[in-house]
């Protein structure tokens, strides 16, 4: 079937390259975003689950933004920004940071310290949030990710967020890993970009209506995700290597195949408390990752 090409598209959900100690490592972050737009992304999403984005706070995501910024990464056209935090306040300053400096749009996950929370108080945070940032406010994707947060955003919630936000919230991204649920959000707003975290569903979803992805496993194949954004085509191969990277811690393992493919150990460190993986893991880990790339190519 025919795809519309009018859609939310592919965003690489960019990996953050540490130095050891935990500060940004910004040449290796700007050539990787180079490498990931050059190679069939349309945007690239900052400080996402990927990219470690909870454990960054305000002095990096500025750093980051200016870097790629200054080395021609056009802000609003090809970065969006996640927000992740605890409290309102600090979720506003994010935001704000990230409008300020020109980003398309920003990848919002609820507020994720408290538990068991129920979708009128997550009204009220969204709503505040909102209207703090006023009129620099745009392209709102709502970000369901409740292995992370423990925090539901339910298909009732953003029926409330897109009634009362008309124009503001424009997509959902789901990373519940539930088909299920994606089809929910298809049937309830399909008029919203529907975004899939799990790409091993994903060109069954845009053959449903989705608009395509914020996903890690970009930073390694984006030329193999494009068409499934673009083509609704299934990919055994990138079936493959998702099945593979989730058998080990998954944030360390896509930052190590990063290193992998630009032939650089450097992009291995992760900010604390994450661990990078140890020597063995890596290397059976790219062993696996070159088998599974190099039966795609003969």
């Amino acid at each position: 079937m025919a795809i519309e090409k009018n859609r939310f598209g592919l965003s690489c959900a960019i990996t953050t390259p540490m130095r050891e100690g935990g500060g940004v490592d910004l040449p290796r972050l700007v050539h990787h975003a180079r490498h990931v737009l050059a190679r069939g992304c349309d945007s690239v999403t900052l400080f996402g689950t990927t990219g470690e984005g909870a454990a960054l706070g305000l002095p990096a995501r500025t750093a980051m933004m200016g870097a790629l910024i200054g080395a021609g990464v056009d802000p609003a056209k090809q970065i969006y920004a996640g927000i992740a935090a605890a409290s309102l306040h600090e979720a506003v300053e994010q935001a704000r940071l990230a409008l300020d400096a020109g980003a398309k749009g920003l990848l919002v996950a609820p507020p994720f310290y408290f538990k068991g929370v129920g979708d009128d108080g997550l009204y009220v945070w969204f709503s505040q949030f909102f209207e703090k940032l006023g009129a620099s406010a745009r392209n709102v994707v709502l970000y369901h990710i409740p292995s992370m947060t423990a925090v539901e955003i339910s298909v009732g919630l953003v029926q409330r967020l897109k009634t009362a936000f008309p124009g503001l919230v424009i997509g959902v991204k789901d990373s519940s890993g539930s088909y299920a649920n994606t089809e929910a959000l298809l049937k309830a707003h399909g008029e919203l970009a529907i975004l899939v975290g799990d790409e091993r569903h994903l060109a069954k979803a845009v053959r449903n209506g989705a608009q395509g992805t914020i996903c890690g496993v970009s930073n390694l194949v984006p030329e193999l995700v494009r068409p499934m954004v673009y083509e609704g085509k299934d990919s055994p191969v990138v079936n493959a290597l998702v099945d593979e990277i989730c058998s080990y811690p998954v944030l360390a393992a896509v930052k190590a195949l990063t290193g992998h493919i630009h032939g650089d150990a450097g992009y291995g460190a992760m900010r604390p408390p994450l661990e990078a993986l140890d020597e063995a893991t890596r290397k059976r880990l790219f062993a696996a990752f070159d088998s599974i790339t190099q039966a795609r190519a003969a």
